[in-house]
């Protein structure tokens, strides 16, 4: 066979090698569809149910991999922040989508939305954060991004998290840290609008804040993963056909933290540091290797942009979720979870609040994460 002939079926193999993905989190999804009520009906040996969650966890995880590799072709082609953005809108549907499964399954707890939020912030603000900037200034010392674009970031993120995270402690609507009725419909509504506005600045009006600073050592341009970027409606088609089977993979694997963490006598907060590192682990793995690379602006539109996505999107669905099905929503912080968030908030303005970083502003970051973890197993 000559090698005219055989390229392209070399073409198709690499492809397929390439998508693998794609194929394996397909075939989970058929196997639960076809036996996953039996296999989770034995949830009550550890055995099955370690089992369980381990192919769960590693299938949806596997994919996300690949939802990034493409989100990354995007930007690549696109140019910033349109690719960043469609990756931290990728991520922010898995969440959403975990989160409604868990609260539509069994007798999740009221507060699973909260402490997932809760979670990913302390993850992305602190331990995400704390690692790029310790690990760019390992390597180059201080590190240059857009002042602009990251206040922009601050400036949306310090209202949408304290009116989520903070203020229904303090509301006398009702008995518990939730919203009442009408204020759930207008804090869900004015979440919703600000964000869209702050899409507008991001994507249309002051594109230019989102964008690395130039610089005579680094090109203008984020530095690619080492994947082949294709067409354009070829990685927005994979995005979507490999983001949409974790999406309805989530119920299945909801059903498992939940009974896990109840058999086990996990902290309630666990859960959602569980989801939380799921949604976070290739867009975070993302954002430390353009920290690495030098590109700093490219990790503080992942970081900052998973953050405000997080609220921005999560709290109007999380409401609307209890509105329809008549459940609680508790989303009021604790006295301890709140001065945490308000410190960590502070100190990302303060870390932000300047044109360079360095590996210092890291190190504070990633011991507030600690502080964060210790509190989960000991309140």
């Amino acid at each position: 066979m000559s090698t005219a002939s055989r390229s392209p079926i070399a073409g198709w193999l690499r492809t397929l090698r390439q998508e693998a993905a794609l194929f394996g989190v397909v075939a989970t999804f058929l196997a639960f569809q076809l036996g996953g009520d039996v296999w989770l009906a034995g949830l009550a040996d550890p055995l099955v149910a370690g089992a369980i969650f381990l192919w769960l966890f590693g299938a949806m995880l596997w994919a996300s991999f690949a939802v990034v590799r493409h989100a990354d072709a995007l930007a690549e082609i696109l140019g910033e922040p349109y690719g960043t953005l469609i990756l931290t809108l990728a991520v922010i549907s898995i969440e959403i989508a975990l989160i409604s499964a868990v609260m539509l399954t069994g007798d999740a707890s009221p507060s699973l939305a909260r402490d997932t939020m809760f979670a990913i912030l302390m993850i992305v603000l602190n331990g995400l954060t704390g690692a790029a900037l310790l690990i760019g200034g390992l390597a180059h010392h201080e590190q240059d991004y857009n002042l602009q674009g990251a206040r922009a970031f601050v400036a949306v993120l310090m209202p949408l998290a304290v009116f989520a995270l903070v203020l229904p402690k303090f509301t006398v609507s009702t008995a518990d840290p939730t919203f009442s009725v009408p204020q759930a419909f207008f804090f869900a509504a004015v979440t919703l609008l600000l964000y869209g506005v702050f899409l507008v600045i991001q994507t249309i009006r002051h594109r230019g804040f989102f964008e690395q600073p130039a610089s005579p050592e680094d090109g203008p341009h984020a530095p690619h993963a080492g994947h082949a970027v294709r067409s354009l409606p070829y990685h927005a088609a994979l995005l979507v056909l490999t983001l949409l089977p974790v999406v309805l993979l989530s119920k299945r694997l909801a059903t498992v933290v939940d009974f896990g963490s109840h058999r086990l006598g996990l902290p309630v907060e666990f859960g959602g540091v569980v989801i939380a590192l799921l949604v976070l682990t290739p867009e975070g793995l993302a954002a430390l290797g353009a920290a690495r690379a030098n590109y700093l602006q490219r990790s503080v539109n992942l970081l900052l942009g998973s953050a405000v996505a997080t609220i921005g999107l999560t709290v109007p669905a999380v409401l609307a979720i209890g509105l329809l099905i008549d459940r609680p929503v508790t989303l009021g912080l604790d006295d301890a979870g709140t001065v945490l968030l308000v410190l960590t908030l502070v100190m990302s303005a303060m870390t932000f609040g300047g044109v360079r970083t360095s590996l210092l502003q890291g190190a504070v970051h990633l011991v507030m994460f600690l502080a964060y973890l210790m509190l989960i197993f000991s309140p």
